[in-house]
């Protein structure tokens, strides 16, 4: 399996799919690939994907998480991101990468703690996913509890909230409910391109800010 794997290339924006692997060969080949690696992966009770991402899926992924942690910062609530890290749950046989993830609810929870097992860790309060390659996988979120994912596809934030086991559409964040985010965050994803990250970020700091000001 090993050998196989390392003869595989898997262009930007395609995938690979692997059957009929164990738990334990996914674990020898997250071990392989190593942490610092532009794949992602994906596994569902045996089906193992390997997805290699678009530049352009790159750089949406920064600018929104950019924005997530200023709205954080703005409204001084404690978070931690944890980027691209591989949450598993062996008794469920599924497993998930997303493109970026926060602890916000549940910070404090895991806090300091250097490895996380979702068997006895709570999972991520918000995992953003950029769906440019059709790679994201509700139902693996919604087995391993996921209480809220995004999903950006095609310029728009689609947002997910977890009820009663699957995931409906809302216009409001679990997370943010008093910010219209399903507009603001592709309008500034957006700016980003022409005005630069810096000013981007500054702008959004100042719209949090109103709209603070407008809810007192």
């Amino acid at each position: 399996m090993l050998l196989e794997l390392k003869r595989i290339h898997v262009p930007p924006g395609q995938r690979v799919l692997l059957r009929d692997v164990t738990w334990q060969e996914l674990e020898t080949i997250l071990e392989d690939l190593g942490e610092h690696r532009a794949a992602r992966i994906a596994y569902d009770r045996g089906i193992l994907e390997i997805m290699s991402p678009l530049p352009e899926h790159e750089y949406d992924k920064e600018i929104i998480g950019d924005l997530v942690k200023a709205l954080l910062e703005e409204l001084d609530i404690e978070f931690r991101c944890l980027g691209s890290t591989t949450f598993k749950n062996q008794a469920m046989a599924q497993g998930i990468e997303p493109d970026r993830c926060f602890y916000i609810k549940n910070e404090s929870k895991i806090r300091g703690k250097r490895r996380l097992d979702l068997e006895v860790d709570p999972p991520p309060d918000l995992a953003l996913e950029i769906d440019i390659t059709s790679r994201t996988h509700p139902n693996i979120y919604e087995a391993l509890k996921v209480p809220e994912l995004w999903r950006f596809t095609k310029g728009k934030l689609q947002i997910n909230v977890l009820q009663d086991g699957h995931y409906i559409e809302s216009q409001q964040s679990l997370n943010f409910p008093q910010f219209k985010l399903v507009e603001a965050i592709p309008q500034y994803l957006k700016q980003s391109t022409i005005a630069g990250r810096n000013s981007t970020l500054k702008a959004f700091r100042l719209w949090i800010q109103t709209q603070l000001t407008i809810k007192n």
